[in-house]
């Protein structure tokens, strides 16, 4: 499979609670991090999607947020991966961020160049993604 998704995420679902007409589904990447995905009813449904099942989630890079300084706030965000900036790619409107987790994967942020001298963002800082569930969109190898 190609696709223009910068991160790509194999695992299992841990957890999926389904209503009428979303699911929520959580994943348990081969890496050992947790990510949660909000589909429909019917996309879990089609998919064949139970607890066990091997899954790929993807996240565009420009659906990662990234925060350096989390305490004392509360997000709406399901999705809060905490790790080191690993490189740092400037360019002259927006930059690429890649943050290593401590279970090996990487995840790749596209934010504006502005955002990075705001953040303070440079290579071995701490940084944490921060995706909406709703950004999380689950595959299944067919």
């Amino acid at each position: 499979m190609k696709i223009s998704a910068r991160n790509t995420f194999e695992g299992k679902i841990s957890a999926l609670n389904v209503g009428p007409v979303s699911a929520e589904v959580e994943i348990i990447t081969q890496g050992g991090d947790k990510l949660i995905a909000t589909i429909t009813q019917g996309s879990a449904q089609s998919l064949g999607l139970a607890v066990g099942k091997e899954v790929i989630a993807l996240i565009k890079a420009s659906n990662v947020m990234v925060m350096t300084d989390g305490s004392g706030v509360k997000l709406s965000a399901r999705n809060c991966l905490s790790g080191k900036v690993k490189k740092l790619v400037p360019g002259p409107v927006s930059a690429e961020v890649i943050i290593a987790l401590p279970g090996g994967a990487e995840i790749f942020a596209s934010v504006t160049r502005e955002a990075t001298d705001e953040l303070g963002l440079k290579e071995g800082s701490v940084a944490t993604a921060v995706i909406k569930a709703s950004s999380v969109i689950i595959g299944i190898k067919a």
